[in-house]
Formats: structure tokens, sequence, C-alpha cells
């Protein structure tokens, strides 16, 4: 099965007061991420990473096209289709005032989960993680790469098939960010889904099965890691997708 799948999706903005014309962010982009992947999806600044992974979460309506969560339309059951999501934001976005443990339960209790439930999945997930030391403090007293992790383990309460990461590892350091691939190489050997996004592309590299490279709204490239690499010869993920990048997307 597939664990996400798009078809011909299209997303134009509404222009800005005193602009001619709206911006295209997503022109026909058609790509399947399989059960069980650990899948980059990268590009630069601007490409529509952002608004696709919008569109997949529900937080931005789709101009055109179709795109389905494990099977459901997230037009015909939005509800459904977002309770197999979990996504991990590039921004940070919880109560800086609030207490780690009670930032993780909260996030369980609007997926109607008890909070006794919700206490054991936080405790497994904050050790995991790391963090369970920290749980009761505020979660403005953590350092950047801990609120990196809370924000995985916030995603990860309500058990999701898919999760979707953000810049995970953005400003971590490094030991940290090993320290974070291994938890996660982890949770896709259990069969979770990974969706990266990341401007590392070592850690896309070390990490993804598959990757797919999105550029002024299209996707330019959708392969295996490995069979991209070879193809390349001796060549760098970083040169080929500088390389691919420079070259003007098919319309």
């Amino acid at each position: 099965m597939h664990a996400v799948e798009v078809k011909d999706l299209r997303k134009t903005y509404a222009p800005q007061k005193g602009q001619g014309s709206g911006v295209e962010a997503l022109r026909g982009v058609s790509l399947t991420v399989t059960e069980g992947d650990f899948f980059a999806l990268l590009g630069p600044n601007g490409a529509g990473k952002t608004t696709l992974i919008a569109i997949l979460t529900s937080l931005v309506r789709k101009t055109g096209g179709h795109a389905s969560i494990f099977g459901v339309d997230i037009d015909r059951d939005r509800s459904l289709a977002k309770t197999y999501i979990g996504l991990v934001p590039q921004e940070f976005n919880f109560n800086i005032f609030e207490k780690v443990i009670d930032i993780v339960t909260t996030q369980a209790g609007y997926y109607g989960i008890p909070r006794k439930e919700a206490l054991v999945r936080a405790e497994t997930l904050l050790k995991g993680l790391g963090l369970w030391e920290k749980r009761n403090v505020p979660s403005q007293t953590l350092s950047g790469g801990m609120k990196r992790r809370l924000m995985i383990a916030r995603g990860l309460v309500h058990n999701p098939k898919l999760l979707i990461l953000d810049e995970p590892t953005a400003g971590v350091d490094v030991e940290m960010r090993h320290g974070m691939w291994d938890f996660l190489r982890t949770l896709n050997a259990q069969g979770t889904t990974i969706i990266l996004t990341t401007h590392y592309l070592e850690e896309a590299e070390a990490l993804c099965r598959t990757i797919a490279i999105i550029n002024k709204g299209a996707i330019v490239i959708n392969e295996p890691m490995q069979q991209l690499l070879q193809s390349r010869g001796e060549a760098k993920l970083e040169q080929i997708y500088l390389d691919l990048v420079k070259q003007e997307p098919p319309l």
C-alpha cells in the first residue's frame, strides 16, 4: 500500500493586493511514498515543499489534483487521514511555560487518548528521546536540540503510521543529531513511514531510501537513493542536488 499518493497536485495562492496574478506553488506534482519507506523530500527554499506538506496535513487547501494518506482521500475523509499523520514542523509551536510531560499528554488528548494511557506513551517516547529527566520542567528551559526532540515526541504520541519531519535537526549539534538519527532509524524499522525534509544533504543520504527533489513547484527527480547515486558515478548527493536544481523543471 502507498502511505502517500499524490496525483497532479496543484496549488495557486491568491494574488497579494496590487499584484496581477497569484503564485503557482505546485504545478502538477505527482509522487507516491511506499508504506514503510524513509523518504527524502528535498528542494530549495520556495520550491513547494512546505505547501505540499501543508496540503497533506490539511493545513492548506489544494487548488487541484488528488492526495490520499493510506488510501484515504484527504478531501473525502479529512479527519481520518489526519489521524494517520504525525507532523513535526520546523518552527517551535508549543507553550514555552508548559511542562514537557504536559505538552506531550495534552497532544494525546486531542486524539481522544485517555490521560492514563497518554502518560505511558509519553514516558516511552521521552525516555527514547533522552528527555525523561526533563519531564517536569518548563519547555523554555530546554536547549534547542531538546526542543526538537520534544517536537518529535509530541508528533508521535498518537502512534501515527506516517511521520513528517520538516528540518528536524536544524540548529542541533552533531552528537545530538546522530542520536536523533538512531531514534528515527529504529522507528522506521518498527514500521513507521517517514518523510524527511532537510537542508543537510548528508542527513538525507544517511537515512533515506528514496528521494524526491522539488523545484519551482515541480518534481525534478523521484527514485531510490542508491539508484540515483550509482547513476551519477562518484558524485556526492550535494553535487547531484545542485546540478538538478539549476535545471529548469518540466512544465
